[in-house]
């Protein structure tokens, strides 16, 4: 398989300008390579507009909310307006809140020690475990994998039809999967929702970063996303949609910032007015560096315009299926099929291959990261592989050897920050790996596959 420069249309935008693209890494066969980062569903390089606006912010960085002194000011300032930047971003209603969380997962968590007594939760078997775990004091639905969009709302419809006819009713669903990148039908899982009596609840880490997420226009109650897949990878998160489940909740946190007033009883205890605002699931020193660089990538997407960023990306997509589908031995994984549309998230598995020992070449032979195991999705790989799911494999953890079939896939995954040589060194690759094999041989050292040093497996 030839790739070509011209194979990649690069008219239709560059890539953004992001941290890390004259990294080299050695290679095991000799000499260096320039990384190529194909792992942007774990975590996306910062956007140089992002980092460039921390950097500028540092010197002025102070503790907010409670401060009298200027940088303490600037630093309130600075965080409430990312608030609204990121409500702004997200299609935010009028009373919808924004809460800043940890992550995708921390924002999940913090919903479900929100929902109300006696909440029935919905979700499928396909979701992330960021999703898929947080509802352990509710009572919970899971639902089988669906193999078209219009199935998966067919089961939601069917579930919410059987469930008790009074009381709260959450449903949790992702908006792109982190396994296959495909695209939900969030809007229709919504209205289904919606018109049994639940909420929804949208899982954005893998959507927001590729495509244009809007609360109102897909009439969803909440949107959790994480920065750090948002090319933002400062440590922060956020959680935002209607206010009253969060004001009604007892704090995620107890602690400063999330109380109004606190006063001692005349029997010894203590009274807590806690905040109805944000700030009620915000106690504790926010991370004001890691909201303003969710606030900055929010503007810089928005400013760079997804329309352009879709495009480009789709085109990487479609370059990437046509590359794979060229080699027999390669089966890409998907729920509903191949014309189905999707974001920069690809996984596959490589006919007579290991999957680590794959990525592991893949890594040391030719400096392209990408991702094995079953990214923390478990039941939907093993649905997509078509093992039971009580056989063996953990993410990123590969139990055969060098060479034996794993129950593990390979994901690689890009965006706006991709430039055209890595995809086409993807390939090639690909394309070298599986023709003429490994020029290195490879042993499993702690759980991960690694070159053995000093072995080369044929002529280098």
């Amino acid at each position: 398989m030839s790739v070509s420069t011209a194979a990649l249309d690069s008219s239709v935008c560059a890539p953004l300008p992001v941290l890390g693209q004259d990294v080299t890494v050695p290679l095991v066969t000799g000499g260096e390579v320039a990384y190529a980062a194909l792992d942007y569903a774990a975590s996306a390089p910062a956007l140089q507009r992002v980092w460039d606006d921390v950097a500028a912010y540092a010197p002025y960085y102070g503790s907010v909310h409670r401060g009298a002194g200027y940088l303490s000011q600037l630093s309130t300032d600075l965080f409430e307006n990312s608030r609204r930047t990121v409500a702004e971003f997200l299609g935010c209603r009028a009373d919808d809140q924004v809460v800043f969380t940890r992550s995708t997962t921390d924002s999940l968590n913090l919903l479900a020690a929100a929902i109300p007594a006696g909440c029935q939760v919905f979700v499928y078997e396909t979701e992330h475990h960021a999703s898929l775990l947080p509802w352990r004091d509710a009572q919970v639905t899971y639902l089988n994998a669906p193999r078209t969009p219009g199935q998966a709302v067919e089961t939601l419809e069917r579930a919410l039809a059987d469930r008790a006819p009074y009381g709260p009713a959450l449903v949790c669903v992702t908006g792109a999967s982190n396994v296959t990148g495909e695209l939900w039908p969030v809007k229709e899982l919504a209205a289904a929702a919606h018109a049994h009596g639940a909420r929804i609840v949208l899982d954005a880490a893998q959507l927001a970063p590729h495509h244009p997420v809007d609360i109102a226009e897909l009439d969803v109650d909440w949107v959790a996303f994480s920065g750090h897949k948002l090319y933002a990878p400062f440590g922060s998160g956020v959680l935002a949609g209607r206010a009253d489940w969060l004001q009604a909740a007892e704090p995620y946190l107890a602690g400063g910032g999330a109380s109004r007033k606190v006063a001692r009883r005349a029997d010894g205890g203590v009274d807590v007015d806690w905040h109805t605002t944000a700030a009620r699931h915000e106690a504790g020193s926010p991370n004001v560096i890691g909201v303003y660089s969710i606030a900055s990538a929010c503007k810089a997407l928005t400013e760079a315009g997804f329309d352009t960023l879709v495009a480009r990306e789709q085109e990487l997509v479609r370059r990437v299926r046509e590359g794979l589908a060229e080699v027999p031995e390669v089966q890409v994984l998907s729920l509903f099929g191949d014309d189905a549309p999707r974001v920069g998230v690809i996984s596959f598995v490589v006919r007579g291959w290991n999957s680590s020992h794959f990525a592991a070449a893949l890594s040391a032979e030719y400096g392209i990261g990408v991702r094995d195991g079953l990214f923390c999705a478990h039941p939907l790989v093993r649905t997509l592989l078509g093992s039971d799911p009580q056989d063996p494999g953990e993410c990123g953890a590969p139990e055969a050897e060098p060479g034996e079939r794993s129950l593990n896939a390979i994901r690689v995954s890009f965006g706006a920050g991709t430039p055209d040589e890595h995809i086409e060194r993807f390939l090639r690759a690909v394309s070298e790996l599986v023709r003429q094999g490994a020029q290195w041989k490879y042993r499993t050292e702690d759980g991960r596959c690694v070159p053995d040093r000093g072995e080369a497996a044929r002529t280098v």
